[in-house]
Protein backbone atom coordinates (compact mmCIF):
# COMPACT_ATOMS: atom_id res chain seq x y z
CA UNK A 1 0.00 0.00 0.00
CA UNK A 2 1.46 3.40 -0.94
CA UNK A 3 1.78 6.17 1.73
CA UNK A 4 0.09 8.53 -1.11
CA UNK A 5 -2.92 8.14 -3.25
CA UNK A 6 -1.00 7.94 -6.49
CA UNK A 7 -2.95 5.54 -8.58
CA UNK A 8 -5.50 7.32 -10.62
CA UNK A 9 -8.43 5.57 -12.19
CA UNK A 10 -10.40 7.27 -15.17
CA UNK A 11 -13.98 5.87 -15.82
CA UNK A 12 -15.58 8.10 -18.42
CA UNK A 13 -19.69 8.38 -17.82
CA UNK A 14 -21.83 6.57 -19.47
CA UNK A 15 -19.17 6.29 -22.13
CA UNK A 16 -21.22 4.95 -25.23
CA UNK A 17 -24.79 6.47 -24.42
CA UNK A 18 -22.96 9.89 -23.67
CA UNK A 19 -20.82 10.18 -27.02
CA UNK A 20 -24.21 9.73 -28.67
CA UNK A 21 -25.90 12.50 -26.73
CA UNK A 22 -23.21 14.50 -27.97
CA UNK A 23 -22.92 13.93 -31.71
CA UNK A 24 -26.59 13.95 -31.44
CA UNK A 25 -28.13 17.12 -30.28
CA UNK A 26 -31.61 16.09 -30.29
CA UNK A 27 -30.56 13.46 -27.76
CA UNK A 28 -29.03 15.75 -25.20
CA UNK A 29 -31.18 15.32 -21.83
CA UNK A 30 -33.03 13.18 -23.14
CA UNK A 31 -32.91 9.10 -22.23
CA UNK A 32 -30.35 6.99 -24.92
CA UNK A 33 -29.68 3.53 -24.60
CA UNK A 34 -27.26 2.14 -26.67
CA UNK A 35 -26.63 -1.48 -27.09
CA UNK A 36 -28.41 -4.70 -29.44
CA UNK A 37 -31.69 -3.48 -30.80
CA UNK A 38 -33.61 -6.66 -31.62
CA UNK A 39 -35.70 -8.93 -29.22
CA UNK A 40 -31.90 -10.51 -28.22
CA UNK A 41 -30.33 -7.75 -27.92
CA UNK A 42 -28.61 -6.84 -24.47
CA UNK A 43 -27.60 -2.84 -23.28
CA UNK A 44 -24.50 -1.70 -23.40
CA UNK A 45 -24.76 1.62 -21.98
CA UNK A 46 -27.22 3.69 -20.60
CA UNK A 47 -27.40 7.34 -20.07
CA UNK A 48 -28.06 9.14 -16.59
CA UNK A 49 -31.67 9.74 -17.96
CA UNK A 50 -32.23 6.13 -18.87
CA UNK A 51 -30.91 5.10 -15.36
CA UNK A 52 -33.53 7.23 -13.24
CA UNK A 53 -36.20 4.64 -15.20
CA UNK A 54 -33.99 1.34 -13.85
CA UNK A 55 -32.16 1.02 -17.15
CA UNK A 56 -29.14 -0.94 -16.47
CA UNK A 57 -25.91 -2.37 -18.18
CA UNK A 58 -26.39 -5.88 -19.02
CA UNK A 59 -30.11 -5.86 -19.43
CA UNK A 60 -31.93 -7.28 -21.85
CA UNK A 61 -33.03 -4.68 -24.74
CA UNK A 62 -37.00 -5.76 -24.11
CA UNK A 63 -37.05 -4.69 -20.76
CA UNK A 64 -35.40 -2.02 -20.87
CA UNK A 65 -38.03 -0.75 -23.53
CA UNK A 66 -40.67 -2.09 -20.87
CA UNK A 67 -38.92 0.53 -18.34
CA UNK A 68 -38.35 3.37 -20.74
CA UNK A 69 -40.12 2.72 -23.60
CA UNK A 70 -39.93 6.79 -24.71
CA UNK A 71 -36.06 6.54 -24.80
CA UNK A 72 -33.47 6.43 -28.17
CA UNK A 73 -32.17 3.17 -28.82
CA UNK A 74 -29.18 3.07 -30.56
CA UNK A 75 -26.87 0.47 -32.22
CA UNK A 76 -23.28 1.00 -31.35
CA UNK A 77 -20.63 2.77 -33.40
CA UNK A 78 -17.57 1.46 -32.17
CA UNK A 79 -15.76 3.04 -34.47
CA UNK A 80 -16.43 6.73 -32.82
CA UNK A 81 -15.91 5.18 -29.06
CA UNK A 82 -12.71 4.05 -30.43
CA UNK A 83 -11.04 6.88 -31.80
CA UNK A 84 -12.82 9.55 -28.68
CA UNK A 85 -10.68 6.79 -26.51
CA UNK A 86 -7.77 7.27 -28.25
CA UNK A 87 -7.69 10.84 -27.71
CA UNK A 88 -8.40 10.13 -23.82
CA UNK A 89 -5.68 7.39 -23.55
CA UNK A 90 -3.13 9.69 -25.49
CA UNK A 91 -3.89 12.40 -22.05
CA UNK A 92 -3.33 9.20 -19.75
CA UNK A 93 -0.24 8.64 -21.03
CA UNK A 94 1.29 12.28 -20.78
CA UNK A 95 0.62 11.71 -17.24
CA UNK A 96 2.84 8.76 -16.70
CA UNK A 97 4.34 6.07 -19.08
CA UNK A 98 2.44 3.23 -16.93
CA UNK A 99 -1.42 3.23 -18.32
CA UNK A 100 -3.23 0.10 -17.79
CA UNK A 101 -6.16 -0.06 -20.13
CA UNK A 102 -9.11 -1.86 -18.89
CA UNK A 103 -11.43 -1.14 -21.89
CA UNK A 104 -12.14 1.80 -24.32
CA UNK A 105 -13.39 3.71 -21.32
CA UNK A 106 -11.26 2.80 -18.23
CA UNK A 107 -7.97 2.66 -17.59
CA UNK A 108 -5.28 2.69 -14.26
CA UNK A 109 -2.45 5.46 -14.34
CA UNK A 110 0.79 5.27 -11.72
CA UNK A 111 1.15 8.78 -11.28
CA UNK A 112 3.94 8.07 -9.14
CA UNK A 113 6.25 6.86 -12.28
CA UNK A 114 4.80 10.22 -14.42
CA UNK A 115 6.68 12.26 -11.53
CA UNK A 116 3.85 13.87 -9.79
CA UNK A 117 5.05 14.45 -5.99
CA UNK A 118 3.35 12.03 -3.78
CA UNK A 119 1.02 14.60 -1.93
CA UNK A 120 -2.27 14.64 -1.76
CA UNK A 121 -2.87 18.62 -3.31
CA UNK A 122 -0.45 17.59 -6.14
CA UNK A 123 -2.56 14.28 -7.46
CA UNK A 124 -5.81 16.37 -6.84
CA UNK A 125 -4.28 19.38 -9.28
CA UNK A 126 -3.24 16.59 -11.96
CA UNK A 127 -6.89 14.96 -11.33
CA UNK A 128 -9.09 17.57 -11.65
CA UNK A 129 -6.75 19.01 -14.73
CA UNK A 130 -7.26 15.53 -16.62
CA UNK A 131 -11.05 16.08 -16.06
CA UNK A 132 -10.70 19.75 -17.80
CA UNK A 133 -8.48 18.06 -20.30
CA UNK A 134 -11.04 15.42 -21.19
CA UNK A 135 -13.89 17.95 -21.45
CA UNK A 136 -12.44 20.05 -24.12
CA UNK A 137 -10.97 17.98 -25.97
CA UNK A 138 -13.60 15.03 -26.50
CA UNK A 139 -16.41 17.18 -24.97
CA UNK A 140 -17.52 14.30 -22.76
CA UNK A 141 -16.61 13.98 -19.18
CA UNK A 142 -15.24 11.28 -16.95
CA UNK A 143 -15.07 10.46 -12.82
CA UNK A 144 -11.69 9.86 -11.77
CA UNK A 145 -10.73 8.05 -8.42
CA UNK A 146 -7.36 8.92 -6.10
CA UNK A 147 -6.37 6.62 -3.85
CA UNK A 148 -2.80 4.45 -2.54
CA UNK A 149 -3.93 0.98 -4.55
CA UNK A 150 -5.76 -0.24 -7.22
CA UNK A 151 -8.76 -1.34 -5.55
CA UNK A 152 -9.37 1.68 -3.79
CA UNK A 153 -8.75 4.33 -6.79
CA UNK A 154 -11.62 1.96 -8.72
CA UNK A 155 -14.23 2.16 -5.90
CA UNK A 156 -13.49 6.26 -5.54
CA UNK A 157 -13.83 6.91 -9.28
CA UNK A 158 -17.42 4.63 -8.41
CA UNK A 159 -18.21 6.83 -5.74
CA UNK A 160 -17.27 10.26 -8.09
CA UNK A 161 -19.93 9.61 -10.90
CA UNK A 162 -21.07 11.59 -12.31
CA UNK A 163 -18.71 13.99 -13.73
CA UNK A 164 -16.42 14.15 -10.18
CA UNK A 165 -13.19 13.38 -8.76
CA UNK A 166 -12.63 11.73 -4.80
CA UNK A 167 -9.54 11.05 -3.66
CA UNK A 168 -8.72 8.34 -0.22
CA UNK A 169 -6.37 9.24 1.56
CA UNK A 170 -4.33 6.72 3.33
CA UNK A 171 -5.11 5.34 6.85
CA UNK A 172 -9.14 5.41 6.04
CA UNK A 173 -9.46 2.89 3.86
CA UNK A 174 -10.82 0.35 6.61
CA UNK A 175 -13.67 3.38 7.70
CA UNK A 176 -14.08 4.04 4.12
CA UNK A 177 -15.20 0.32 3.33
CA UNK A 178 -16.81 -1.04 6.27
CA UNK A 179 -20.59 0.25 5.74
CA UNK A 180 -20.26 -1.03 2.22
CA UNK A 181 -22.39 -3.77 0.40
CA UNK A 182 -19.85 -6.67 0.21
CA UNK A 183 -20.60 -6.87 -3.85
CA UNK A 184 -18.50 -3.63 -3.71
CA UNK A 185 -15.17 -5.99 -3.50
CA UNK A 186 -14.25 -6.99 -7.11
CA UNK A 187 -14.92 -10.81 -7.90
CA UNK A 188 -17.88 -11.09 -5.58
CA UNK A 189 -20.59 -11.70 -7.55
CA UNK A 190 -23.85 -12.93 -6.94
CA UNK A 191 -23.27 -16.74 -6.03
CA UNK A 192 -20.38 -15.61 -3.91
CA UNK A 193 -22.49 -12.81 -2.51
CA UNK A 194 -24.89 -15.38 -1.33
CA UNK A 195 -22.83 -17.90 0.15
CA UNK A 196 -21.74 -14.78 2.28
CA UNK A 197 -25.27 -13.80 2.88
CA UNK A 198 -26.01 -17.29 4.21
CA UNK A 199 -23.39 -16.80 6.54
CA UNK A 200 -24.84 -13.66 8.15
CA UNK A 201 -22.09 -11.54 5.87
CA UNK A 202 -23.52 -8.41 3.99
CA UNK A 203 -20.92 -5.68 4.25
CA UNK A 204 -17.10 -5.37 4.00
CA UNK A 205 -17.07 -4.65 7.69
CA UNK A 206 -18.95 -8.01 8.22
CA UNK A 207 -16.45 -9.74 5.62
CA UNK A 208 -12.96 -8.38 7.49
CA UNK A 209 -14.22 -9.60 11.10
CA UNK A 210 -15.35 -13.00 9.73
CA UNK A 211 -11.45 -13.62 9.64
CA UNK A 212 -9.46 -15.39 6.77
CA UNK A 213 -10.04 -18.48 8.31
CA UNK A 214 -13.63 -18.78 8.15
CA UNK A 215 -13.71 -17.21 4.33
CA UNK A 216 -11.52 -19.90 3.54
CA UNK A 217 -13.77 -22.69 4.86
CA UNK A 218 -16.66 -20.84 3.10
CA UNK A 219 -15.44 -19.58 -0.48
CA UNK A 220 -11.98 -21.45 -1.05
CA UNK A 221 -8.30 -20.79 -0.22
CA UNK A 222 -7.61 -18.36 -3.18
CA UNK A 223 -10.78 -16.58 -3.22
CA UNK A 224 -11.32 -16.14 0.71
CA UNK A 225 -7.86 -15.20 0.77
CA UNK A 226 -8.29 -12.61 -1.49
CA UNK A 227 -11.67 -11.17 -0.37
CA UNK A 228 -10.22 -11.05 3.45
CA UNK A 229 -7.51 -9.44 2.02
CA UNK A 230 -9.61 -6.30 0.13
CA UNK A 231 -11.77 -6.38 2.82
CA UNK A 232 -9.09 -4.48 4.71
CA UNK A 233 -7.74 -2.50 2.32
CA UNK A 234 -5.14 -4.61 1.06
CA UNK A 235 -3.91 -4.34 -2.51
CA UNK A 236 -0.51 -4.50 -3.72
CA UNK A 237 -1.16 -5.12 -7.52
CA UNK A 238 0.86 -2.61 -9.70
CA UNK A 239 -0.33 -0.53 -12.53
CA UNK A 240 1.07 -3.05 -15.78
CA UNK A 241 1.63 -0.87 -18.72
CA UNK A 242 0.26 -3.80 -21.24
CA UNK A 243 -2.33 -6.28 -20.33
CA UNK A 244 -1.70 -9.31 -22.44
CA UNK A 245 -4.92 -10.39 -24.41
CA UNK A 246 -5.51 -13.63 -23.93
CA UNK A 247 -7.83 -14.48 -26.47
CA UNK A 248 -9.77 -12.57 -29.23
CA UNK A 249 -13.32 -13.42 -30.20
CA UNK A 250 -16.43 -12.61 -31.69
CA UNK A 251 -20.12 -13.53 -31.42
CA UNK A 252 -23.09 -13.00 -33.16
CA UNK A 253 -27.01 -13.20 -31.48
CA UNK A 254 -29.95 -13.79 -34.00
CA UNK A 255 -33.59 -12.50 -33.88
CA UNK A 256 -34.60 -15.55 -35.04
CA UNK A 257 -33.15 -18.93 -34.29
CA UNK A 258 -31.02 -20.38 -37.09
CA UNK A 259 -32.60 -23.80 -38.16
CA UNK A 260 -30.61 -24.35 -41.64
CA UNK A 261 -27.51 -26.12 -41.23
CA UNK A 262 -25.91 -24.35 -44.33
CA UNK A 263 -26.85 -20.79 -42.68
CA UNK A 264 -25.31 -22.10 -39.78
CA UNK A 265 -22.40 -22.84 -41.34
CA UNK A 266 -21.58 -19.41 -43.15
CA UNK A 267 -22.61 -17.70 -40.48
CA UNK A 268 -19.35 -19.64 -38.70
CA UNK A 269 -17.78 -19.14 -41.19
CA UNK A 270 -18.22 -15.19 -41.28
CA UNK A 271 -17.81 -14.83 -37.90
CA UNK A 272 -14.27 -16.52 -38.39
CA UNK A 273 -13.06 -13.86 -40.86
CA UNK A 274 -14.13 -11.11 -38.58
CA UNK A 275 -12.00 -13.13 -35.48
CA UNK A 276 -9.13 -13.06 -38.28
CA UNK A 277 -9.36 -9.26 -38.88
CA UNK A 278 -9.03 -8.42 -35.32
CA UNK A 279 -6.28 -10.63 -35.02
CA UNK A 280 -4.64 -9.26 -37.60
CA UNK A 281 -5.43 -5.56 -36.12
CA UNK A 282 -3.95 -6.53 -33.08
CA UNK A 283 -0.66 -7.83 -34.57
CA UNK A 284 -1.38 -11.16 -33.44
CA UNK A 285 -1.66 -14.96 -34.32
CA UNK A 286 -3.11 -17.85 -32.56
CA UNK A 287 -3.07 -21.42 -31.89
CA UNK A 288 -6.47 -22.58 -30.60
CA UNK A 289 -9.55 -22.19 -32.67
CA UNK A 290 -12.87 -22.40 -30.48
CA UNK A 291 -16.36 -22.23 -31.39
CA UNK A 292 -19.33 -21.15 -28.78
CA UNK A 293 -23.07 -21.96 -29.61
CA UNK A 294 -25.71 -21.21 -27.67
CA UNK A 295 -28.83 -23.55 -28.60
CA UNK A 296 -32.83 -22.50 -28.48
CA UNK A 297 -33.37 -23.95 -25.46
CA UNK A 298 -30.27 -21.18 -23.68
CA UNK A 299 -27.61 -24.41 -23.40
CA UNK A 300 -24.10 -23.42 -24.08
CA UNK A 301 -21.86 -25.29 -25.89
CA UNK A 302 -17.77 -25.08 -26.60
CA UNK A 303 -15.68 -26.08 -28.69
CA UNK A 304 -12.34 -26.14 -29.23
CA UNK A 305 -8.93 -27.22 -31.52
CA UNK A 306 -5.33 -26.74 -30.56
CA UNK A 307 -3.35 -26.17 -34.12
CA UNK A 308 0.46 -27.11 -34.30
CA UNK A 309 1.43 -23.55 -34.39
CA UNK A 310 0.26 -20.05 -34.06
CA UNK A 311 -1.52 -18.95 -37.06
CA UNK A 312 -3.65 -15.80 -38.67
CA UNK A 313 -4.35 -17.82 -41.90
CA UNK A 314 -8.11 -17.01 -42.23
CA UNK A 315 -8.16 -20.46 -44.47
CA UNK A 316 -6.66 -22.15 -41.36
CA UNK A 317 -9.16 -20.94 -39.25
CA UNK A 318 -11.92 -21.10 -41.25
CA UNK A 319 -11.45 -25.17 -42.04
CA UNK A 320 -10.79 -25.43 -37.99
CA UNK A 321 -14.08 -23.66 -37.21
CA UNK A 322 -15.83 -25.58 -39.48
CA UNK A 323 -14.33 -28.79 -38.15
CA UNK A 324 -15.83 -27.93 -34.85
CA UNK A 325 -19.03 -27.56 -35.88
CA UNK A 326 -19.60 -30.57 -36.94
CA UNK A 327 -19.18 -31.90 -33.61
CA UNK A 328 -21.96 -29.79 -32.70
CA UNK A 329 -25.83 -30.59 -33.11
CA UNK A 330 -28.05 -27.77 -34.69
CA UNK A 331 -30.98 -29.27 -35.70
CA UNK A 332 -33.07 -27.78 -32.34
CA UNK A 333 -31.86 -24.06 -33.86
CA UNK A 334 -28.98 -21.52 -32.95
CA UNK A 335 -30.14 -18.13 -30.89
CA UNK A 336 -26.12 -17.26 -30.83
CA UNK A 337 -22.57 -18.25 -32.59
CA UNK A 338 -19.15 -17.21 -31.66
CA UNK A 339 -15.29 -17.95 -32.87
CA UNK A 340 -12.55 -17.50 -31.09
CA UNK A 341 -9.31 -17.97 -30.96
CA UNK A 342 -6.75 -18.17 -28.11
CA UNK A 343 -3.06 -18.99 -27.21
CA UNK A 344 -2.06 -15.88 -28.93
CA UNK A 345 1.51 -14.82 -30.09
CA UNK A 346 3.07 -12.39 -32.20
CA UNK A 347 4.46 -15.00 -34.86
CA UNK A 348 3.09 -17.02 -36.92
CA UNK A 349 3.81 -20.67 -38.13
CA UNK A 350 2.53 -22.04 -41.37
CA UNK A 351 0.02 -25.20 -41.51
CA UNK A 352 1.13 -26.70 -44.48
CA UNK A 353 -1.69 -28.69 -44.74
CA UNK A 354 -4.42 -26.27 -44.62
CA UNK A 355 -7.02 -27.58 -47.34
CA UNK A 356 -8.44 -25.31 -49.51
CA UNK A 357 -11.85 -26.62 -49.46
CA UNK A 358 -12.99 -24.64 -47.05
CA UNK A 359 -12.42 -21.56 -49.72
CA UNK A 360 -14.19 -23.31 -52.35
CA UNK A 361 -16.91 -24.10 -49.95
CA UNK A 362 -17.14 -20.66 -48.62
CA UNK A 363 -17.43 -19.34 -52.35
CA UNK A 364 -20.07 -21.65 -53.35
CA UNK A 365 -22.35 -20.50 -50.19
CA UNK A 366 -21.86 -16.75 -50.87
CA UNK A 367 -22.89 -17.79 -54.25
CA UNK A 368 -25.79 -20.00 -52.67
CA UNK A 369 -26.85 -16.62 -50.56
CA UNK A 370 -26.85 -14.09 -53.24
CA UNK A 371 -28.87 -16.40 -55.64
CA UNK A 372 -31.26 -16.60 -52.81
CA UNK A 373 -30.72 -12.68 -52.36
CA UNK A 374 -31.89 -12.66 -56.14
CA UNK A 375 -34.89 -14.57 -55.88
CA UNK A 376 -36.20 -12.80 -52.87
CA UNK A 377 -35.37 -9.70 -54.32
CA UNK A 378 -37.46 -10.32 -57.86
CA UNK A 379 -34.59 -10.15 -59.38
CA UNK A 380 -32.92 -7.21 -58.15
CA UNK A 381 -29.23 -7.04 -58.91
CA UNK A 382 -26.92 -8.70 -56.49
CA UNK A 383 -24.12 -6.14 -56.94
CA UNK A 384 -26.88 -2.99 -56.27
CA UNK A 385 -27.88 -4.89 -53.03
CA UNK A 386 -24.09 -5.36 -51.67
CA UNK A 387 -23.92 -1.42 -52.04
CA UNK A 388 -26.90 -0.94 -49.72
CA UNK A 389 -26.47 -1.89 -46.03
CA UNK A 390 -28.45 -4.90 -44.97
CA UNK A 391 -30.90 -2.89 -42.64
CA UNK A 392 -30.60 0.97 -41.74
CA UNK A 393 -29.82 0.41 -37.63
CA UNK A 394 -31.08 3.10 -35.38
CA UNK A 395 -28.04 5.88 -34.54
CA UNK A 396 -25.87 5.06 -37.95
CA UNK A 397 -24.60 8.22 -39.90
CA UNK A 398 -25.78 8.26 -43.29
CA UNK A 399 -24.95 11.15 -45.68
CA UNK A 400 -27.62 12.26 -48.26
CA UNK A 401 -26.53 14.50 -51.89
CA UNK A 402 -29.32 17.29 -51.03
CA UNK A 403 -29.73 17.08 -46.99
CA UNK A 404 -26.54 16.12 -45.76
CA UNK A 405 -25.21 14.39 -42.91
CA UNK A 406 -27.86 13.24 -40.14
CA UNK A 407 -28.09 9.47 -38.78
CA UNK A 408 -30.98 7.40 -38.55
CA UNK A 409 -33.83 7.52 -36.21
CA UNK A 410 -36.44 4.48 -37.37
CA UNK A 411 -36.63 2.31 -40.32
CA UNK A 412 -39.52 -0.32 -41.32
CA UNK A 413 -42.06 -1.27 -44.23
CA UNK A 414 -39.83 -0.30 -46.53
CA UNK A 415 -39.27 3.58 -45.15
CA UNK A 416 -36.07 4.64 -43.40
CA UNK A 417 -36.23 7.72 -41.05
CA UNK A 418 -33.40 10.49 -40.98
CA UNK A 419 -32.71 13.27 -38.59
CA UNK A 420 -30.22 15.65 -40.28
CA UNK A 421 -28.06 17.52 -37.82
CA UNK A 422 -24.09 17.07 -36.51
CA UNK A 423 -23.15 17.65 -33.15
CA UNK A 424 -22.22 21.79 -33.70
CA UNK A 425 -25.61 22.43 -35.19
CA UNK A 426 -29.27 22.66 -33.65
CA UNK A 427 -31.61 19.74 -33.32
CA UNK A 428 -32.52 18.90 -36.70
CA UNK A 429 -35.28 18.25 -38.89
CA UNK A 430 -36.56 14.60 -39.55
CA UNK A 431 -36.94 13.10 -43.38
CA UNK A 432 -38.15 9.63 -43.82
CA UNK A 433 -36.84 8.06 -47.62
CA UNK A 434 -37.41 5.01 -49.57
CA UNK A 435 -34.51 2.66 -48.09
CA UNK A 436 -33.71 2.18 -51.63
CA UNK A 437 -33.75 5.85 -52.58
CA UNK A 438 -29.76 6.10 -54.50
CA UNK A 439 -29.26 9.64 -53.11
CA UNK A 440 -28.94 7.69 -49.23
CA UNK A 441 -25.82 5.99 -48.00
CA UNK A 442 -23.84 4.95 -44.95
CA UNK A 443 -21.46 8.05 -43.31
CA UNK A 444 -18.83 7.92 -41.05
CA UNK A 445 -19.01 9.79 -37.25
CA UNK A 446 -18.63 12.95 -37.56
CA UNK A 447 -16.15 15.36 -35.02
CA UNK A 448 -17.81 15.45 -31.43
CA UNK A 449 -16.20 19.25 -31.08
CA UNK A 450 -14.54 21.79 -32.92
CA UNK A 451 -17.33 22.11 -35.46
CA UNK A 452 -17.28 21.36 -39.36
CA UNK A 453 -19.20 21.69 -42.85
CA UNK A 454 -23.41 21.60 -41.83
CA UNK A 455 -24.26 20.64 -45.07
CA UNK A 456 -21.75 17.34 -46.18
CA UNK A 457 -19.39 14.54 -44.49
CA UNK A 458 -16.78 16.08 -43.14
CA UNK A 459 -12.98 14.69 -43.73
CA UNK A 460 -11.79 15.65 -40.07
CA UNK A 461 -11.44 12.90 -37.32
CA UNK A 462 -14.55 12.41 -35.05
CA UNK A 463 -12.82 13.93 -31.99
CA UNK A 464 -10.14 17.08 -31.99
CA UNK A 465 -6.66 16.05 -33.58
CA UNK A 466 -4.43 13.87 -31.11
CA UNK A 467 -1.54 17.03 -31.52
CA UNK A 468 -4.58 19.16 -30.35
CA UNK A 469 -3.57 20.79 -27.26
CA UNK A 470 -5.10 24.63 -25.83
CA UNK A 471 -3.07 27.42 -24.96
CA UNK A 472 -3.48 28.69 -21.59
CA UNK A 473 -5.99 31.24 -21.77
CA UNK A 474 -7.23 30.04 -24.86
CA UNK A 475 -11.10 29.94 -25.97
CA UNK A 476 -12.08 26.80 -26.66
CA UNK A 477 -15.10 27.85 -28.01
CA UNK A 478 -18.47 27.00 -26.57
CA UNK A 479 -19.37 23.92 -28.28
CA UNK A 480 -17.67 21.35 -25.84
CA UNK A 481 -18.96 23.31 -22.61
CA UNK A 482 -22.21 22.82 -23.92
CA UNK A 483 -22.29 19.01 -24.51
CA UNK A 484 -20.38 18.18 -21.31
CA UNK A 485 -23.18 20.72 -19.25
CA UNK A 486 -25.88 17.89 -20.43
Amino acid sequence: MRPAPTILHLDMDAFFAAAEQAAKPSLRGKPVVVGGIGVRGVVSTASYEARVFGVRSAMPTAQARRLCPNAAYLAPRFSLYRQVSEVVMELLHALSPLVEPLSLDEAFVDLEAGGVPPHTAAVRAVGEQLRRDIRSATGLTGSVGLAGAKLLAKIASEAAKPNGLVVIEPGTERELLGPMTVRTLPGVGPATAETLRRAGIHTVAETAEAGEAELVRLLGRAHGAGLYAMALGRDDRPVVAERDAKSISVEDTFEVDLTDRTRVRSEVLRLADRCVQRLRAAGRSGRTVVIKVRNYDFSTLTRSETLRGPTDDPAVIREAAVRLLETVDTTGGVRLLGVGVSGLADFTQEDLFAQAATEREAEEAEKAAKAAAELSGGGAAVEAEEERPRRWDPGRDVLHDEYGAGWVQGSGVGRVTVRFETPWSAPGRVRTFAVEDPALRPGEPLPLVGGGPADGQSSEPAILPKSWSPEPGEDTGSVGEEISSR
